[in-house]
């Protein structure tokens, strides 16, 4: 099998928001997209945007690690639990991963995502903050300065992340929600769409409204 370039990449999955990512490489990143996968007991057809579409759990037949990258652009169901299994399947199968920081985001000089990482148009990383690996940045999410973002975290669209704040492992940070300055947004935290959180979360816990109050049902039973 002739060997692939040193920037190709495979993309994980066969849905919309594979499609968006496999668009952002193809007409914004120097990432050379060349298949897709997706698990076994999904996969409907042999191909997918015009590229070979195989099966997860056989990828190194096709797509030997070394030869390509990954980036796992799936969004936050089961609390980010399905992205972050399919990236520590990939990892611990020697796999490394791509990054995706558009070209009309803002970040600062020095700034350099963890691996599996998607920040998109308009998202704004201030100075001083950190993105862990396997996140997703929505467009237009605003991430102020001294922040940390830990891995296999979801930042929605017009989220705004004021100074200091730390966003746990798995949590999901809804469209338009505002986050005050330095909190401690805890691990597997789900932040409902335009909820505004003053005060620090409880684990595996749901936040919803202005102010934001903990939902009767936890985080992982509303996505």
């Amino acid at each position: 099998m002739k060997k692939k370039s040193e920037s190709a990449v495979v993309i994980f999955g066969d849905k919309r928001f594979a499609q968006l990512a496999h668009f952002c490489l193809v007409h914004d990143s120097p990432w050379k997209v060349v298949g897709f996968a997706v698990d076994a007991a999904w996969r409907k057809a042999g191909r997918f945007e015009g590229l070979p579409l195989v099966d997860f759990e056989s990828l190194e037949r096709n797509y030997p690690p070394g030869e390509v990258k990954l980036l796992i652009p799936t969004g936050f169901q089961q609390l980010n639990g399905l992205r972050r299994a399919r990236f520590e399947s990939a990892k611990a199968r020697g796999y490394g991963f791509a990054s995706y920081v558009s070209s009309r985001a803002s970040v600062w000089p020095g700034f350099e995502p963890g691996g599996n990482c998607l920040i998109y148009e308009h998202a704004i990383v201030q100075p001083f903050s950190t993105v862990g690996d396997n996140v997703t940045v929505r467009s237009g999410a605003h991430i102020s300065h001294h922040c940390r973002i830990d891995s296999h975290a979801f930042i929605s669209a017009e989220a705004a992340i004021a100074g200091g704040v730390q966003v746990g492992e798995q949590a999901v940070i809804g469209v338009g929600a505002v986050l005050k300055d330095d909190l401690k947004i805890a691990p597997r935290s789900f932040i409902g769409a335009g909820a505004v959180v003053l005060q620090d979360t409880e684990e595996g816990a749901a936040y919803v409204g202005n102010p934001a109050r903990k939902h009767d049902r936890k985080a992982g039973e509303l996505c």
